[in-house]
């Protein structure tokens, strides 16, 4: 009888791409993939850990389905990822329950791993330098509907920003080639999925490691070619990687989704500065009024912090100057949180945490009530849509997402007139919006 494997994935996309992976090898080694944690021989939690909330909800989770080894079957409990990459001793000490710890470059050897352990009573640790990147030949189990996925294009990071600890957990930047990421794009596509969101800690960073230095663009123009394919979406964007080339092309090609997502963490330039970020106050005032002008229909989404080391009220109040007058479509804001190994932990002018929360709390404050006004200049308009089931409220109302939402993140469009099934991208008039979501009726062709 084969073993049943659940898996949990905490954090960001680029996590869950690693565990699909992770599933694909499993599913591949003859073992059942089951999302019942009760039901489960083996389970596994791919874990985060690069900002402190991220760290408690994985320390939570692990915790938590430990109680599985009590009250389920479960035989091991493994823990993968960001936080075993970044604290193994500790956890070792601290987590007897688990029984495996796999760090973020030997998550393709899963099967094998785990294979290690039978017979073996004492805890196991696979934690190697972050160097591993993987390619189309290994499988990949997707937990996404089939109609979108995630699309890595590259791992780690060389940008080096002082609050950050990805490169020691990810280590620097390794871009997949063209011709890898074509066969994966054609896979994905092949099995129905309609539209690809290209993600990595740096999408514009890509290709600069590989022979003959390709770039974005052309990565984007030969995706474009895959019949079937409607959508590109492209997520985080450094504003200093943002060329002229690819506003041209999100602006002329039709599958690229009129949407970008530039995390530009802050306007202030002393806190640019202690940030170890590129982009200066002015060049990213010049590129958001570009990008509008060039591309009015845009929808842009940034990611904020607030609270870092030495942010004055002056720099707040300019950050939340520029927040009012910019009108971002989407915006996330994080509260800094000071990581230990990072140089910004060491700084001085370290930011009180009751700061912190008021600081985050007048900026969503501001966002909501401008989200909502760009919300309503889309009424009477027409958006692409595509549709995801029924609302979690009642099942007499369709939801979806138009081309301006990213998944997850952004958002819903609710569909209150019109029949159309799972995976449809329809046209939507839009008639309605709250703060966040649309409202909208399928427009008949």
């Amino acid at each position: 009888m084969k073993e049943k494997v659940s898996m949990v994935s905490l954090g960001c996309p680029k996590n869950l791409v690693d565990a699909e992976v992770m599933l694909g090898c499993l599913a591949k080694d003859q073992y059942e993939i089951t999302t019942d944690e009760h039901a489960a021989d083996i389970i596994i939690v791919n874990t985060c850990s690069f900002i402190g909330d991220a760290k408690k909800e994985s320390i939570d989770t692990i915790l938590d389905l430990a109680d599985r080894k009590h009250d389920g079957r479960c035989r091991l409990l493994v823990v993968t990822g960001c936080l075993p990459q970044r604290y193994q001793e500790e956890l070792a000490a601290e987590l007897p329950e688990v029984d495996i710890f796999v760090g973020t470059a030997d998550y393709p050897r899963i099967a094998e791993i785990i294979a290690a352990k039978r017979g073996v009573a004492e805890q196991l640790r696979y934690i190697s330098d972050p160097n591993y990147i993987f390619d189309e030949s290994l499988p990949r189990l997707k937990s996404s509907p089939a109609y979108t996925a995630y699309l890595k294009i590259a791992e780690g990071c060389s940008n080096c920003c002082s609050y950050c600890v990805i490169p020691s957990l990810r280590g620097a930047l390794r871009s997949r080639p063209l011709d890898n990421l074509l066969m994966e794009a054609r896979t994905l596509v092949s099995n129905g999925t309609k539209e690809i969101n290209l993600i990595a800690q740096d999408i514009t960073a890509w290709g600069r490691d590989l022979p003959g230095t390709p770039t974005l663009e052309e990565l984007i123009r030969e995706l474009a070619k895959i019949a079937g394919l409607r959508w590109i979406r492209l997520l985080y964007a450094y504003p200093d990687g943002i060329t002229d080339g690819l506003i041209e092309i999100i602006k002329t090609e039709p599958k690229v989704c009129k949407y970008l997502d530039i995390p530009i963490q802050h306007i202030s330039d002393p806190v640019l500065k202690r940030m170890n970020r590129r982009s200066t106050e002015p060049q990213i005032r010049e590129l958001i009024a570009k990008m509008r002008s060039e591309i009015p229909e845009i929808a842009l989404r940034t990611s904020l912090i607030v609270g870092f080391p030495g942010e004055t009220d002056d720099d707040f109040r300019t950050l939340l100057t520029y927040v009012e007058e910019t009108q971002f479509d989407r915006l996330g804001v994080f509260c800094y949180s000071r990581e230990e190994g990072t140089p910004a932990a060491e700084m001085d002018d370290q930011v009180s945490e009751r700061v912190k929360r008021d600081r985050y709390k007048k900026l969503m404050k501001v966002q909501a009530r401008l989200s909502f006004k760009r919300n309503r200049r889309l009424i009477d308009t027409e958006e692409e849509v595509i549709v995801e089931g029924y609302s979690d409220e009642t099942d007499l109302l369709l939801k979806g997402r138009s081309s301006r939402q990213a998944p997850d993140i952004d958002g819903q469009v609710y569909i209150t007139a019109g029949t159309a099934n799972v995976g449809d991208i329809v046209r939507l008039r839009i008639t309605d919006s709250s703060d966040y979501d649309l409202i909208g009726e399928i427009v008949e062709e």
